[in-house]
């Protein structure tokens, strides 16, 4: 039976850093906008991109290079909009396990991963660093990575900054242990990448539904950008909003990944052109794209006026992990200099 609503799948169980969905559902700013939407949780986040491609749901979140590998596997779908701008991303393990900073303590471990493309990750690294994919152990653990190492399943395991290494933190504070004990080997320096972009958190939409419902997209977008505003202005208010709205959330433990997550939010939506140009390419390393590849993005359905890119990337990631750390030992929802150091708009 057709319905009047949009669907929305999250790309995981419903966590802090989804709050402007949540937030634009509660108070009333898709209505405002004359749209309805149901969310829905994956039961699988692996399914997400091909269940939106092959149009069973309208639109949802996922991480760019997930975007970009299902519509170069024939799963049409689209970036309209950014939730999260370059969350570090990287394998994560705790200090007693033997792995330290070189990548090569990695050998005759056991590494956690997410789903086909942390394998591919891993592997493309191992080579990179001398390694083969025989020289450690793959173990498909989902998004339960913290869980996976807190259970001595794995040694290490493909996680984020604001997430998997947030519970650790907890965890080990509970076990009387220093947080500083968790360690994460990024990614993006690892590879060279020169950003974390890779994980960055996207809506997504199916390319028939897009084409179909313009109007519905803007309408959804204006409302998400209004919760993202309210968020970013009011941080405590609306934290207590989502949890009004999403009691279970209510824990320390959420609370810390809020605010974690906080400085990641994207304050305009948009789709940087610069990180989706880096992100091709190493799609392309990794060989799951093909060499005549074009994005999957579009800022078309962003309706206001758009941020200019940020004149120094690299050095906002610098002062982006300098500001995480603190936030980790301070606490607090605080935003970072460097997501607002950007070049006057064109």
């Amino acid at each position: 039976m057709p319905t009047d609503k949009i669907t929305f799948c999250l790309n995981w169980r419903a966590t802090p850093y989804h709050a402007p969905l949540y937030l634009a559902q509660k108070k009333g700013y898709f209505a405002d906008e004359g749209i309805k939407v149901a969310i829905l949780e994956p039961t699988d986040p692996s399914d997400v991109t091909e269940i939106i491609g092959s149009g069973k749901i309208d639109m949802g979140f996922k991480a760019m290079i997930h975007t970009l590998a299902a519509k170069a596997r024939g799963f049409p779908v689209t970036s309209i909009g950014s939730l999260l701008d370059e969350p570090f991303t990287g394998v994560v393990y705790l200090k007693d396990s033997g792995i330290t900073t070189d990548f090569k303590s990695l050998y005759g471990k056991r590494i956690g991963y997410v789903g086909e493309f942390g394998k591919i990750q891993i592997d493309e690294l191992t080579k990179h660093y001398g390694m083969t994919p025989a020289d450690y152990t793959a173990i498909r653990c989902g998004m339960d990575v913290s869980k996976a190492i807190i259970n001595g399943d794995i040694d290490a395991g493909i996680g984020l900054e604001n997430v998997q290494m947030v519970e650790l933190e907890e965890w080990l504070k509970a076990q009387g242990r220093p947080t500083s004990d968790v360690q994460m080997l990024r990614i993006d320096e690892l590879a060279e990448l020169g950003c974390c972009c890779f994980c960055s958190i996207l809506y997504i939409a199916n390319d028939a539904f897009l084409q179909a419902n313009p109007e519905k997209v803007t309408a959804f977008l204006k409302a998400v950008k209004t919760a993202t505003d309210y968020l970013l202005s009011e941080p405590e208010k609306a934290y207590a909003d989502y949890i009004d709205m999403k009691p279970l959330m209510g824990t320390k433990l959420n609370r810390k990944i809020f605010e974690r997550s906080f400085a990641y939010f994207s304050k305009d939506l948009q789709n940087v052109k610069r990180d989706w140009t880096k992100v091709t390419n190493y799609g392309k390393r990794l060989e799951v794209l093909p060499a005549d590849y074009e994005p999957n993005y579009t800022n078309e359905y962003l309706t206001w006026k758009l941020e200019g890119e940020s004149s120094d990337p690299l050095a906002d990631q610098k002062r982006m992990a300098a500001h995480q750390a603190d936030v980790a030992a301070r606490g607090g929802c605080r935003r970072c200099v460097a997501s607002e150091n950007i070049a006057a708009s064109a």
